[in-house]
């Protein structure tokens, strides 16, 4: 699929050379105050626009236009590679995640009850066991049955896992290749988990399916299936289900679901069908009713505080849980 197309965008609307630049770099701001439920990231582009997360940073990460040079990998030119938007770096604690009801969708830490959520620490695993976050411009419908999981979506973006040897930081953007998929059934709606690697990673080119995974990190899809099953449990929750009997799906399933939920994403934006509390305001995508200017968006940056020095992080984060069956 051609990347600008897929965006919504018409190459009259921005230059190729300028498109790659904001799809190569991005930059973050921190807003409000950190370790709290007012604290918020936000993401400017190459050129020093805040952008959605969400919403302005393509899906597809390696452009097929002919004359826009490939981004150079350490995988072969005929890989789908997608964008990724890390919001919980490997080892961390902190339930953050793109604030999908928020205008231009900051990165926030969930909260729940008043509370800020964490998730705990189950030995042996500390925080979450890969650099966790989400594939921007794909929507998990929650009008959507699935065919093969028979549960509506979960209204959010497309989770990945991605499972290479650097620890990431939150709000960095990275380019992954799709490997597997695994299917979380979360309270009864599908929760798609892609399983992924950075294509700048050293091992990177060891691994273009789930098999690689099972061969190259032995037991680290086992780790993964035992994780999400169990990481809701010290809040006093059933273990989660996971479909297929726990089977991982291969590269081919997850490109699929992928692209899927990429056109879930583009009905969205475009106002084919209601996001209810969605909020879908975004600063490239013109040819969108919910794109702004450039101003407006830069307003809702400032109407947030900066932020001051860090509250000590909660007990939460640090605290160890051994279950017994």
């Amino acid at each position: 699929m051609n990347a600008l197309r897929g965006c919504g965008l018409c190459r009259s609307a921005i230059s190729p050379q300028s498109w790659l630049r904001r799809m190569m770099h991005y930059r973050t701001e921190e807003r409000g105050q950190p370790n709290s439920p007012e604290y918020r990231l936000y993401l400017k582009d190459a050129e020093d626009k805040y952008i959605s997360p969400f919403h302005d940073i393509p899906l597809y990460a390696v452009m097929e236009d002919k004359d826009i040079p490939p981004k150079r990998t350490k995988t072969n030119r005929n890989e789908v590679i997608f964008n990724m938007v890390v919001e919980v770096p490997r080892w961390t604690n902190a339930k953050m995640e793109i604030a999908t009801k928020e205008p231009l969708n900051p990165i926030k830490q969930d909260v729940k009850k008043g509370k800020l959520r964490y998730v705990a620490n189950i030995f042996p695993y500390k925080g979450y066991i890969w650099n966790y976050g989400a594939l921007p411009q794909t929507w998990e419908d929650p009008d959507f049955k699935d065919k093969d999981t028979d549960c509506f979506g979960d209204n959010d973006p497309i989770d990945v896992c991605e499972i290479g040897t650097q620890v990431c930081s939150r709000g960095e953007v990275i380019q992954v290749k799709p490997l597997g998929v695994l299917a979380l059934i979360d309270e009864g709606e599908t929760d798609w988990k892609v399983i992924a690697i950075n294509v700048e990673d050293p091992e990177a080119e060891k691994f273009n399916d789930i098999e690689d995974v099972r061969k190259h990190k032995p037991g680290y899809l086992e780790a993964t299936v035992d994780w999400l099953k169990l990481y809701k449990i010290p809040d006093g929750k059933p273990e989660n289900q996971i479909a297929f009997n726990g089977e991982f799906k291969n590269k081919d399933f997850a490109i699929e679901i992928i692209k899927s939920t990429h056109e879930h994403w583009k009905a969205l934006i475009h106002k084919k069908v209601s996001g209810g509390s969605i909020d879908c305001k975004n600063v490239l995508i013109t040819a969108s009713p919910f794109c702004c200017s450039e101003k407006e968006a830069r307003s809702i940056v400032k109407s947030v505080p900066l932020p001051k020095s860090a509250d000590l992080v909660s007990q939460e984060a640090i605290m160890w849980h051994f279950l017994t069956k």
